[in-house]
């Protein structure tokens, strides 16, 4: 069965209260046409969004936040998305923030399926209430829980009939680490071939994890 699919189609799979997983960093591998998608074809509400950053006014991402469908929202850096700083300062969303590299072995960790990660970042900060500390060799880490989503939508370069992915230079950022993190996800691509037209050595993400395409212009 082929994985192509309109973006209309793909975000139906969205529901109310799901989790997603954004991937880029800002214009960088951002998934825009799925985002868009969501913001204008479902009406999916009371969402969480796992993302590195939460984009800037000219990114679909900026509208789905300044919607009011968002309630929870798990970044790194919001500094050039006034309305997530907003959010932050009214709660009228739950804003956590991490370092980046923090997030990402989060994510990591969630879709390898471990437990948690050890890390010395933000001992001594506001990072590291709420969290629990381990020692171990006389050193205090924070103990940093997995995070999965129930839906990913991620952006690569070419994609083949089976779902494996290229994903070129700096836009391989978050949208590696959660192609493995969501129970469902959806690619978008600029490319789109048949199966073998992909040398097994170039693949970034293989096809087990993608469930569905979307190409940009379709």
């Amino acid at each position: 069965m082929s994985k192509l699919i309109s973006a209309g189609e793909a975000v139906k799979k969205v529901k109310d209260g799901d989790t997603i997983m954004i991937g880029g960093f800002l214009a960088g591998g951002h998934p825009e046409k799925l985002v868009n998608a969501l913001l204008n074809t479902s009406t999916a509400s009371d969402l969480a969004i796992i993302s590195n950053d939460t984009g800037t006014k000219e990114l679909s991402i900026y509208q789905l936040i300044k919607s009011g469908r968002v309630k929870r929202i798990f970044a790194s850096y919001i500094g050039s998305n006034p309305e997530t700083g907003r959010l932050l300062m009214t709660g009228e969303a739950k804003v956590q923030l991490f370092p980046q590299g923090t997030l990402a072995e989060k994510i990591r960790a969630g879709g390898a399926g471990l437990g948690g990660v050890l890390t010395p970042v933000g001992l001594g900060t506001v990072v590291e209430e709420g969290k629990r500390k381990i020692e171990i060799g006389e050193k205090n880490y924070l103990l940093e829980m997995p995070l999965k989503a129930n839906v990913a939508f991620i952006k690569a370069q070419k994609a083949d009939e089976t779902g494996n992915l290229i994903i070129n230079g700096s836009s391989r950022n978050f949208n590696v680490v959660m192609a493995t993190a969501a129970d469902y996800v959806i690619a978008e691509v600029e490319e789109y071939v048949k199966a073998g037209e992909i040398d097994p050595n170039d693949v970034t993400v293989p096809g087990i994890f993608i469930d569905k395409i979307v190409k940009v212009g379709q």
